[in-house]
């Protein structure tokens, strides 16, 4: 039987090359980021094709999900756009590119990853996954951060938009909180306080849960913290 195939949209260090060694073992692999060539070395290890294409892009995602080698059954959605500051003083250019990386570029891959989806035929009524990385940004909006919050409550509004009218379509959608700093490489850990980030393995493990729950129980929203976290 062919691999189903699994697109990873803002891949790199971290939580994305952790979600790329999670289904590596059972799905073949497009990894694709704004710098392609980052992704080398995580390329070779999870046996995955690179694509360089700006989320934001209509053109490019397009062409992404022309270019792939098979229809998907697992696509992700990573990146995002911060601009921190004052909201008197924040820059309407840059909030705008932060809206487009965050908010934009999730409509324009969602969008896409549907219609792929919805061309192929189920499997035992399951046509594939769509997950969008959140944050808790996406749930309270925290001072001199409104561009992210604004991105994250877009992204958070869009996953529960199509999975109410993607899951009776076979199409499972899910938006996962992710509300914690999360122990990327290069992250210093406090001292004393091991778990007080979350692992990306671990986050991936959770990922893989959405990937195989039965649409009898699907998840619409997950949301994963340390367990020292203040809710």
């Amino acid at each position: 039987m062919t691999r189903p195939h699994a697109v990873i949209v803002g891949a790199g260090a971290g939580l994305s090359a952790s979600l790329a060694r999670a289904l590596a073992p059972s799905h073949n692999l497009t990894l694709a980021a704004r710098d392609a060539g980052k992704l080398e070395e995580l390329a070779t290890a999870t046996v995955a094709r690179t694509v360089a294409m700006d989320a934001a892009d209509p053109d490019a995602v397009d062409a992404l999900f022309r270019g792939l080698p098979d229809r998907p059954r697992v696509v992700i959605y990573n990146p995002s756009a911060r601009v921190r500051g004052p909201l008197v003083d924040l820059d309407p250019v840059a909030v705008g590119r932060a809206l487009e990386v965050t908010a934009f570029g999730a409509f324009l891959v969602g969008q896409a990853a549907a219609r792929a989806m919805l061309a192929a035929p189920p499997v035992e009524g399951v046509r594939g996954t769509i997950l969008f990385t959140g944050a808790s940004a996406g749930v309270k909006g925290f001072p001199q951060s409104a561009p992210f919050a604004m991105g994250k409550f877009a992204q958070r509004g869009l996953a529960q938009s199509m999975a109410r009218e993607l899951h009776p379509r076979g199409i499972h959608v899910a938006w996962v909180n992710i509300d914690g700093g999360i122990r990327n490489p290069g992250v210093t850990v406090p001292a004393g306080k091991p778990d007080s980030m979350l692992d990306p393995d671990a986050i991936a493990q959770s990922y893989l849960a959405l990937v195989h729950q039965h649409r009898s129980a699907w998840s619409e929203e997950l949301v994963l913290r340390p367990w020292v976290e203040k809710f």
